[in-house]
């Protein structure tokens, strides 16, 4: 198992709290003060091992919509216990605590906080938010997971996002065990790219729809987060890599869109394997007349669909990743390097939009 920098046995310090080892403690840092007069906090939750180790954070709902995560983090806090942990654990469940009281995506000034790193002191409420756990979480971590759904009627299957030309992102993702990673470039302002900036590696879980649980996405995030903990020495298990099957790898994807306007009749799903030239739905008029049919355009995976059936004319139905080695999607494995091995993809990686940009 790889392990990363060290961290000493001595008592964590976060904002306020001073964290004896084999500990956890609720942690609230001030962001800003309401209309209300009381403050808004970026609350965490820090559980410092007995043991030597890494610190690694795990934050959800940077998007205040994007509510999986958090259901994620409340499913781990059942499984890990700081007396049996090496290093030190820091949960955000609701990085941007004002949308997610919301149920939006932005914060009241409809700025991004993904799009808002490293932040200021003095900025917009979301540079505030952004510097603040910069400075409290990501700098002080060697390993970021940050966990995300798709937008508001879309459904995303778990899948891994890492930086391109990462070989140990590689490694880590596949330690996840998610059934998808894709490889693309880092985005100017997010999270992602100010973490690789200083020396942070992250990785990015897309999983779910936005305003709802699901069974799958919360179990797959659940443990494929103790596999990476478990891999790199944070908690007392193998690798994880035993019955799990080998994550589709991918550094392009395609959106396929509706050709006419009208109510859209599945064929397919997320998850499902697709060959180009074949029939992934048919859009039909109010009454079922004229189906015109939607196209796979490539070989691949469909990692996300529309989950509403009423469609304009150019709505992103379909989200597919163009996969080699398609054949070897799901075998069993138990190695890592047999892993990557049967999944390299091919060609230089391409640009991910997020789907509110396709929209």
């Amino acid at each position: 198992m790889n392990q990363i920098s060290a961290a000493a046995t001595e008592p964590f310090l976060i904002g306020s709290e001073t964290i004896p080892p084999g500990e956890e403690r609720f942690v609230a840092i001030p962001v800003s003060r309401q209309v209300t007069g009381f403050s808004a906090d970026l609350s965490l939750k820090v559980l410092h091992g007995a043991r030597t180790g890494p610190c690694v954070f795990v934050s959800a709902a940077i998007h205040g919509d994007e509510i999986v995560g958090t259901a994620i983090i409340q499913t781990l806090l059942k499984r890990l216990d700081p007396r049996s942990l090496a290093g030190t654990l820091i949960l955000a469940p609701a990085v941007n605590i004002y949308g997610f009281m919301q149920h939006s995506r932005y914060l009241p000034d409809r700025r991004d906080l993904n799009r808002s790193f490293p932040g200021s002191t003095k900025g917009s409420l979301a540079s505030q938010l952004a510097h603040t756990f910069f400075e409290h979480v990501i700098e002080r971590c060697s390993l970021g997971i940050d966990l995300h759904t798709a937008a508001v009627h879309r459904y995303n299957l778990p899948q891994i996002r890492i930086a391109s030309g990462n070989p140990y992102l590689v490694e880590l993702g596949m330690a996840f065990g998610a059934p998808v990673i894709i490889e693309s470039p880092l985005r100017e302002g997010s999270m992602r790219e100010l973490a690789h900036r200083h020396h942070t590696p992250m990785l990015l879980l897309e999983a779910g729809e936005a305003l709802r649980f699901d069974r799958l996405s919360i179990e797959i995030g659940a443990e494929g987060i103790e596999r990476v903990l478990a891999h790199i020495g944070m908690i007392a298990a193998d690798d994880g890599l035993t019955h799990v099957g080998i994550p589709a790898r991918a550094n392009h994807s395609t959106w396929v869109r509706a050709p006419r306007g009208g109510v859209t009749h599945r064929a397919c799903k997320s998850g499902d394997t697709v060959l180009r030239g074949e029939t992934l739905a048919h859009v039909t008029g109010l009454f079922g007349e004229d189906p015109a049919p939607i196209i796979s355009p490539i070989d691949g995976i469909v990692i996300g669909h529309a989950t509403l059936p009423v469609v304009d004319q150019g709505d992103a139905v379909f989200h597919i990743a163009e996969v080699a080695n398609l054949e070897h999607a799901g075998d069993r494995i138990e190695t890592i390097t047999e892993a990557i091995l049967a999944s390299e993809p091919t060609g230089p990686a391409q640009p991910l939009l997020d789907e509110d940009e396709v929209l």
